[in-house]
């Protein structure tokens, strides 16, 4: 009697530890579940704000593009209405979203044009996979002013040319013939960045030149007088200090030039019989945006070329980088 009474308290003990696991099982996939739907659901929140954000971005490349349209005259200043940056916007509003109560729930839009043919176009260094030894010079003037290695020019526009197919002679020994053709396809330089592949060239000094050079698709692009910082266009014109190229600057805030050769007229610094690479007028723009929607947020930068007034004064997208 002893004995069934024990064995009867033992299998009521198996019997609650059992069903105290399945219990703690049950509970555990169940978390899991509810696990798994919560990522589910939140993941579905973070795609739907990342496309909500790029289409904002596509709104403020419209924006930009639909400035650029405006007839600008004969020249491109820092006076005109593209150059006025967007301050940051509110686009609660226009955001279609459920709400929860007392959520705060916040999306805006800041950006700014800039106009990329106030940077020196490194594809200027090489023109048919031949570097430019008068452009190399230029470069070598940009980097002193930025108080960089000069040394550096040669090599980058060595990286530069060969990134470009060989089509040119030699300018330096015209009676060398073609050059000796290269094997593998070239890799062309597409954003400062990739001047980290020549030797000597630290992230410090890339960061330095960010703000002054820039890739352009095309080749042999020349330098806007009207927009360009004064480190830029000591560089461009042979013969003027940084100091000059200040006071060049000081003076176009006040009246920008109309014409490549009134400025010439009016920068006595200029090397007589210089011919440099400059233009009051750019095609080719920057169009940087900020945008922040709820946990989201996106900045990108967008390469547009503003078309003549052939092509009714489209503007084009080139390249956009997201960050």
């Amino acid at each position: 009697m002893r004995r069934s009474w024990h064995s009867r308290r033992r299998q009521r003990g198996v019997a609650v530890v059992t069903a105290l696991l399945l219990t703690t099982l049950a509970i555990s996939i169940v978390a899991s579940l509810f696990w798994q739907q919560q990522v589910q659901v939140r993941s579905m929140e973070n795609q739907r704000l990342q496309l909500q954000t790029k289409w904002i971005q596509r709104g403020a490349l419209d924006w930009a593009s639909v400035i650029l349209r405006q007839p600008f005259g004969n020249r491109i200043s820092l006076d005109q209405i593209w150059a006025t940056p967007l301050a940051e916007t509110r686009l609660d509003q226009y955001i279609e979203r459920e709400r929860i109560q007392g959520e705060n729930f916040t999306a805006s839009l800041s950006g700014q044009v800039y106009d990329a043919m106030a940077r020196y176009n490194l594809n200027n260094l090489a023109s048919g996979g031949v570097r430019d030894p008068v452009e190399t010079e230029v470069l070598g003037r940009l980097l002193t002013n930025l108080r960089l290695e000069a040394r550096l020019a040669r090599p980058i526009a060595d990286l530069v040319a060969a990134g470009q197919p060989l089509t040119a002679q030699d300018p330096i020994n015209p009676i060398a013939g073609p050059q000796t053709p290269r094997t593998g396809n070239p890799m062309p330089v597409m954003r400062v960045d990739d001047l980290l592949a020549v030797q000597g060239v630290k992230p410090e000094a890339v960061e330095a030149l960010r703000q002054f050079v820039i890739v352009l698709p095309a080749e042999a692009t020349k330098v806007n007088v009207n927009t360009a910082p004064a480190e830029v266009l000591a560089a461009v014109l042979p013969g003027c200090s940084v100091s000059q190229a200040n006071a060049l600057v000081e003076q176009r805030k006040r009246i920008p030039w109309n014409d490549v050769g009134i400025f010439s007229g009016e920068a006595q610094c200029l090397a007589e019989n210089a011919q440099p690479k400059i233009d009051v007028t750019s095609t080719f723009f920057l169009v940087q945006s900020r945008i922040r929607l709820d946990r989201a947020a996106l900045d990108a930068e967008s390469l547009v070329q503003k078309g003549s007034l052939a092509s009714r004064g489209g503007v084009n997208v080139i390249w956009t980088r997201q960050n």
